[in-house]
């Protein structure tokens, strides 16, 4: 009996040397003067003497940098699987993942791009790239993903969304937009489009960024994301494209997760490892 609990003790230690890999951190927003929690998830074998791929993984509204973790355990295991680092920021509830023009509280465009890759490629073993360097996000996060990257293109060379708001404007009466961009659509529109994916992709020219676009036929955001599909189509930029049953839900992007790091995957390892 005494050997079975030391086994026992021994197997949940080794659960517990596992469940390390993922550290709580807080970054420094230099524009908005204020610490932003983060989660890192690193692989099993994580080593100093390695160097890895990045991929930043940011959450939908009104959720938090600890929200893909918590919900979707499986990215600690894909992070094993593939060799890679996923960095999860707190987007502010509401931030768009913008810099907001009006609101200075809401700078999270400058945060991602600049202060939080140049934290994490200082304390972690990454391969400092943009080649080695991929975005996306669910919902209002893969809005972000696309939108980071196409005003980014130095800092990112690929970027994917699942069930992403890829035109605010289709939205531009909810979720916070007009507290963010500071003007109705009414009253703007040229400053809405120029914050909205589906007119932000015409500045593209095709090989610019590796792409991967995910939404589920049953999701209130599908006809926006079949369109962005077909504009990029015309506008002659190649991308992936996946459309499947399935709803804006957990359920959903926990399947989808795995599709999108398997294309980041392959295109790293085109690049550069």
């Amino acid at each position: 009996m005494k050997k079975h609990f030391t086994f026992i003790l021994l197997l949940f230690a080794c659960i517990l040397v596992h469940a390390a890999q993922v550290d709580t951190i807080s970054v420094y927003a230099e524009k908005m003067k204020k610490e932003i929690k983060t989660v890192v998830i690193k692989p099993e074998n994580y080593s100093k003497k390695k160097q890895y791929p990045v991929i930043y993984l940011l959450h939908g509204y009104s959720d938090n940098f600890a929200k893909w973790v918590n919900t979707v355990p499986a990215v600690k295991e894909l992070a094993t699987q593939y060799g890679i680092l996923f960095v999860c920021p707190d987007g502010g509830y509401s931030s768009w993942y913008l810099d907001s023009p009006v609101d200075p509280e809401f700078q999270y465009e400058s945060f991602i791009t600049k202060d939080l890759i140049n934290f994490i490629d200082k304390q972690y073993a990454t391969i400092p790239n943009r080649n080695a360097r991929a975005i996306t996000g669910l919902s209002m996060g893969g809005h972000g993903g696309l939108y980071l990257a196409i005003r980014n293109r130095d800092v990112f060379a690929h970027a994917g969304s699942m069930s992403g708001a890829v035109d605010v404007l289709g939205t531009s009466k909810k979720y916070d937009l007009i507290k963010r961009i500071g003007k109705s659509y009414e009253e703007d529109p040229e400053l809405w489009r120029s914050h909205s994916v589906a007119y932000l992709v015409e500045s593209l020219n095709n090989k610019d960024l590796n792409l991967i676009i995910d939404c589920g036929v049953a999701d209130f955001l599908y006809e926006m994301n079949a369109a962005l599909h077909q504009k990029l189509i015309k506008l002659g930029i190649d991308h992936d494209y996946i459309e499947r049953p399935g709803k804006h839900n957990w359920e959903y992007w926990a399947n989808a997760i795995h599709y999108q790091v398997l294309y980041f995957s392959r295109n790293i390892t085109k690049d550069e490892r």
